[in-house]
């Protein structure tokens, strides 16, 4: 079936993808299971040679935090709903895993359901998002204006010290307040007093500095390998951007995300979330699952695929051109 025909054929799709959302019980226990334990192996080694060797710290650190990417996965799996059966055990699991990466459940559930409901609507950007100018918009703005997108879009800010200040300060705050509720204040507030008293405990049991020089180190690394996740699946030069009216929820799922496609290793280690076209199309699949519809619907590996190696052409582009529809960089800007 070819995708590049009528909506409905995509529909058609998505509807035919409802077979693979059924979780699996003992496979989500084994991947919380073996994700868990892997990263507390790692994270203990990297904290044992805190004292010893700084380098080799560094080394149990990167591992210690790619598992904890993929708990973040599992984590957002289950604010899909799509980790277990059971809502209360989605919330459950999820929440506590949020204490460990330091993400308020509730709060990033409520705005990432915004994300993929806007993903690719151009009128309705700024939720969930990297965020993204028109070139229009660029132009339009000062010379203080453009300098600032500049330096939020630089690589070195946005995953050197954009991770850092997303996990430790922006997570913080219930961010998006405005449309938010009581219980989202109070999901927000509580969930950063548990963290509080938490790391109090560890800090009395372990010491002030080497937790906190192992922890950090091990959420910056995953905070970056997340975002750069992030990023490759929705920053890519065929992108898929609408505004409004001719905006459809289908075509902007399955275009505006992009298949990442890594070796086996890779995929496995961070949750088959590079089949993000799959995912935004149905984000009631099971992430285990995301290979298997791959595996039946093979019309689905040509559309947006990017390699390990091409991704990092991503880097360049940084505006939407609205007139060829596609990102562009700042060099063509004037073409």
């Amino acid at each position: 079936m070819a995708l590049t025909g009528e909506l409905k054929d995509i529909r058609q799709l998505r509807r035919k993808l409802s077979s693979y959302t059924e979780p699996i019980l003992r496979r989500s226990l084994f991947e919380l299971f073996i994700t868990v334990v892997l990263f507390c192996f790692f994270w203990i080694l990297s904290y044992q040679f805190f004292s010893i060797s700084s380098f080799l710290m560094f080394v149990f650190s990167l591992p210690a935090g790619v598992f904890l990417t993929r708990l973040f996965i599992i984590q957002h799996d289950c604010g899909h709903g799509s980790f277990f059966k059971n809502k209360k055990m989605n919330d459950y699991v999820g929440r506590v895993i949020g204490v460990v990466t330091l993400t308020p459940y509730y709060v990033w559930k409520k705005n990432h359901a915004v994300h993929h409901a806007t993903s690719g609507n151009l009128d309705k950007r700024g939720v969930g998002d990297v965020n993204t100018l028109t070139t229009t918009e660029y132009w339009m703005l000062n010379f203080s204006g453009r300098l600032a997108y500049k330096i939020y879009r630089n690589p070195f800010i946005m995953f050197g010290i954009g991770p850092a200040y997303m996990f430790l300060i922006r997570h913080r705050i219930p961010y998006g307040f405005r449309q938010g509720t009581v219980k989202y204040w109070f999901s927000a507030i509580s969930f950063n007093l548990v963290i509080c008293l938490l790391l109090i405990l560890l800090i009395s049991k372990m010491g002030f500095t080497p937790f906190l020089l192992v922890h950090a180190l091990v959420i910056l690394i995953a905070a970056s390998i997340g975002l750069w996740l992030f990023y490759v699946q929705h920053q890519f030069e065929n992108v898929f951007w609408k505004r409004q009216e001719n905006w459809e929820f289908d075509r902007a799922a399955i275009y505006g995300s992009s298949y990442y496609t890594l070796p086996p290793l890779l995929m496995w280690l961070t949750g088959n979330i590079g089949i993000h076209h799959v995912h935004h199309l149905n984000s009631r699949i099971p992430f285990y699952r995301l290979s298997e519809v791959l595996d039946n619907h093979q019309e689905l590996t040509n559309i947006n695929r990017i390699t390990l190696k091409e991704s990092v052409k991503c880097l360049k582009y940084r505006l939407f051109c609205e007139k060829s529809e596609k990102l562009i960089n700042y060099d063509e800007v004037n073409l």
